[in-house]
């Protein structure tokens, strides 16, 4: 029963993300008077299939993404077709995606932290820090700060960080019993141990009812965050280069573990920001030059503007896509064993 709900909520999440995702092509082909003569979710063999107007809406066996099949897409001679718009209107229909999945990413989050409170589970205090002087223990619950929730990891980090070398009050919760507990946060702390001298510390999500933050403020954050998310990507990628962190990448396999954990470990609401990272992790691999993604379509939009409006002739951008294809999918094959792999050894993906 678990797992059948993992996979319910790893869908729910991917539909989400990818239906949005494949509104923007749908919707600006349609402005720019584009026949669109599928809208699919999932890749064939279909299993269901719609006709409304002139586009046929289907589901698909293979529920790993979406497409919308465009009129003539490398042919401009045939009525309303994609090809036959100039460079800037296909332009526009080939980034829209991208866009479309940006603004998801910060929508979501900015719902998310107008929601969203958490509690912090103390793992390792060091001999001699504040937060053993105060009395804090392994296993503590910090529950509220100078007598306001916190909202995230990242909301914790910054209250303390900015109240080094004054006295900050943590409510704290040990074997069902709540305590006031009084520390100064260190100026210049040892290498490794932080202000507090707490080393390790996870997070316990839960949210509220009503608004925990002004909606601007949670504005300000979902963007905040959504502009600082690629460089956690380049961040998490060069550590695992270097080899001082994980492999950051994740196929279908690795994602649905993450989902499962995500909301049994912190429950359903904190799967909002796991489809905004996801959102905006399809955002930046797509806009990629990479074919058949839509930064390789767009790089050949290009191409034809800086030649002056000269194609390049169908049958080579196919080859280029095809070998793209293939290229995707012996990585899609790499990152799926390395995700079974997780699974088989017992690691967690959120951890």
């Amino acid at each position: 029963m678990e797992v059948l709900v993992t996979i319910l909520q790893f869908f729910a999440v991917l539909a989400a993300v990818v239906l949005v995702h494949e509104s923007g092509h749908f919707i600006t082909a349609k402005a720019f008077g584009i026949k669109v003569n599928e809208f699919g979710f999932g890749f064939p063999p279909q299993l269901l299939g719609v006709r409304k107007g002139e586009t046929v809406y289907t589901l698909n066996l293979i529920p790993l993404g979406g497409f919308v099949k465009l009129e003539g897409e490398q042919d401009p001679g045939a009525p309303r077709s994609f090809a036959s718009k100039g460079t800037g209107t296909r332009f526009i229909v080939l980034v829209a995606g991208v866009v479309m999945n940006v603004v998801l990413g910060i929508v979501l989050l900015s719902a998310f932290f107008m929601f969203a409170t958490a509690e912090f589970r103390v793992g390792q205090v060091e001999p001699g820090s504040p937060a053993e002087t105060a009395g804090i223990l392994e296993g503590d619950t910090i529950l509220e700060m100078n007598g306001e929730p916190l909202h995230d990891f990242d909301h914790l980090l910054e209250r303390v960080d900015s109240n080094r070398g004054q006295e900050i009050v943590w409510l704290v919760e040990r074997d069902e019993e709540r305590r006031l507990v009084r520390l100064t946060p260190r100026e210049d702390p040892p290498e490794g141990e932080g202000p507090t001298g707490i080393s390790r510390i996870s997070i316990i999500g839960s949210q509220q009812a009503t608004p925990t933050r002004n909606p601007l403020d949670a504005i300000g954050l979902g963007f905040k965050r959504t502009w600082l998310f690629p460089t956690a990507v380049k961040d998490a990628i060069v550590d695992w280069v270097a080899g001082d962190g994980a492999v950051p990448f994740a196929g279908p396999v690795g994602i649905a573990q993450g989902t499962g954990e995500v909301a049994r470990e912190l429950g359903i609401f904190y799967l909002i920001p796991l489809a905004a990272g996801l959102s905006l992790a399809l955002a930046i691999s797509n806009i990629l030059p990479i074919p058949p993604l839509d930064g390789g379509h767009i790089v050949f939009v290009v191409l034809e503007w800086t030649r002056r409006g000269k194609r390049i002739p169908p049958e080579k951008q196919g080859m280029v896509h095809m070998v793209g294809l293939a290229g995707l999918l012996t990585l899609l094959a790499v990152v799926s064993y390395n995700d079974i792999l997780r699974i088989i050894q017992g690691n967690s993906l959120i951890q």
